[in-house]
């Protein structure tokens, strides 16, 4: 049974080595404290700001994102691609009072279960330091990060 004072972790991983990182810790045994939900994709580089930021909004207290060790990504630069998106999704976390800190990125690669458990840990202490993400408790959702579009006459200029 789940115990509700865990923090809940929502990961995104690439099939590669971030998962394989996720496997190894638990067919080892490897020990790790927080409620965590894994979303595999094909690639890290498809992780979009929009999963990462309605993830918290949808109750997450922390998002992680598992990717392939620098250098080493199995798409070439999926992995460096993410880590920007993240540093984007942090800037939009700090800017709308959630805080930046409760989205993350660490590079492993398959055979380090021991990697991804401790930074599961840090995570958590991360979360255990700032509370629980406000968003759980009834607080309004996110103000979009993008503008509304123009209405669609102004849009489009014909002649």
């Amino acid at each position: 049974m789940e115990d509700p004072n865990l923090p809940e972790i929502t990961v995104f991983t690439c099939i590669y080595c971030g998962y394989t990182s996720i496997d190894m810790a638990g067919t080892t045994g490897i020990q790790y404290p927080a409620d965590v939900k894994v979303v595999k994709l094909p690639c890290t580089g498809k992780t979009d700001i929009l999963y990462i930021l309605k993830a918290l909004e949808h109750g997450a207290d922390a998002v992680m994102v598992v990717a392939c060790a620098k250098g080493t990504c199995h798409h070439l630069e999926g992995n460096l691609r993410a880590e920007k998106r993240v540093g984007r999704a942090k800037k939009i976390l700090n800017e709308v009072g959630l805080g930046g800190e409760r989205a993350e990125i660490f590079f492993v690669t398959g055979s380090q279960g021991y990697s991804f458990a401790e930074a599961v840990r840090e995570m958590t202490d991360r979360v255990q330091r700032l509370g629980a993400n406000p968003l759980k408790n009834g607080a309004p959702a996110l103000p979009s990060p993008l503008p509304p579009p123009p209405p669609a006459a102004d849009r489009f200029q014909i002649g």
